[in-house]
């Protein structure tokens, strides 16, 4: 056999070999912790909901879920469970579409939860495309189907994960190797469930959310160079379209699940944004709000929280980082509501809250002394 036909074989067996160790390691590992709840090594998290929560389905207990976007990532597992009296699983994802939600929600059914807590922005009813064409959600290995276990095994990047947890794991090892795990370098930095997608603890949470950055914000969204973002929910159709899909098709096909479903507490400049920037854009939500709510109650199923007219929590600035996100202190405020009961939409006046809220929307000043 000639000198370069063996160099070529000899390349391809040491590929093959290479493939195979990664395909081990990861497998032996299991960063992810899909074939099995992490024993020998070390349990890992990361911050990529969209990856994390495949593997958090397949390992962790609950009976309920907790999903929402980035206005519910960063509530803990342990404050959901202290005070609904819950066994939590969060899968909440930032800048998540209805579809991908009702996607990783289904795939979490197959745990026969007996609960869903859903946090749910009027944005996220859009027309997205099909799952599979989602290049930041792995659908594959939610399904774990025969490509998603080969995209995940014969993954170099995982088995790179793998080789640095199994190297944490070692007990002399995992101190020293602790601080070097950050962020930057590696996809599971967190050892703790509880800590995914959540603030630091000790954070100053007071720079983060106050009066003076959710009026820079709103600033920001009404200046009439970027407010044209704000046209984004004026296709009614679209979201009924969308609505139908995932939610009440999620809802339709789960009967004997009991869904918790709560409209965040957006800050009122939200609302006040949209009236003097766009008032056929809050029509619209109005609109599609009102639809929402009404055909909820369709379903014995569904109870729903509608928070979105709480003046105490949404005229106070000092709450929110930006016009909607809320403080970690409206998180267990949320979570409290939902224990008692509170803010619970009735079915005899389904938009009596979004009429609430259409009139302090509509009452609502932003004086010269407040802008910042």
């Amino acid at each position: 056999m000639d000198q370069p036909i063996k160099d070529l074989f000899r390349f391809l067996a040491a590929s093959l070999l290479v493939v195979l160790a990664a395909a081990v390691l990861n497998f032996v590992v299991d960063p992810l912790q899909l074939f099995r709840p992490a024993r020998l090594f070390t349990a890992v998290y990361s911050q990529d909901s969209r990856l994390q929560n495949a593997g958090l389905i397949k390992s962790q207990k609950f009976d309920t879920l907790f999903m929402g976007t980035s206005l519910a990532i960063h509530f803990r597992q342990s404050d959901i469970d202290r005070i609904l009296g819950v066994t939590s699983l969060k899968l909440a994802m930032s800048g998540s579409s209805s579809r991908e939600q009702a996607f990783v929600l289904a795939a979490a059914m197959a745990q026969k939860p007996k609960r869903v807590i859903w946090e749910v922005d009027d944005w996220i009813f859009h027309d997205t495309p099909d799952i599979d064409a989602d290049a930041n959600l792995p659908a594959d290995i939610y399904r774990g189907n025969a490509k998603g276990v080969a995209s995940y095994l014969l993954s170099g990047a995982m088995a790179r994960e793998a080789l640095w947890v199994a190297a944490r794991s070692v007990p002399r090892l995992g101190s020293a190797l602790a601080p070097l795990t950050s962020e930057v370098l590696f996809k599971f930095p967190l050892r703790n469930v509880d800590d995914i997608n959540t603030l630091r603890r000790g954070e100053d949470v007071g720079a983060i959310y106050n009066s003076k950055r959710a009026l820079a914000a709103f600033k920001y969204i009404t200046d009439p160079v970027r407010s044209k973002y704000l046209l984004d929910d004026t296709d009614y159709d679209m979201k009924v379209r969308a609505f139908d899909r995932d939610a009440i098709g999620l809802i339709g096909a789960n009967p004997d699940v009991t869904f918790d479903v709560y409209l965040p507490p957006y800050s009122i400049l939200q609302w006040v944004a949209l009236r003097d920037t766009s008032p056929e854009t809050l029509k619209s939500v109005y609109a599609f709000s009102a639809h929402f709510c009404r055909r909820l109650m369709d379903f014995p199923n569904v109870r729903l929280f509608d928070f979105r007219a709480v003046s105490e929590v949404t005229h106070n600035l000092n709450n929110y980082s930006d016009v909607i996100h809320h403080s970690p202190d409206i998180d267990l405020k949320v979570l409290g509501w939902l224990a008692q009961g509170k803010y619970r939409v009735d079915a005899s006046a389904p938009t009596g809250s979004l009429d609430r809220l259409g009139a302090q929307a509509a009452a609502y000043r932003v004086g010269d002394a407040d802008r910042p």
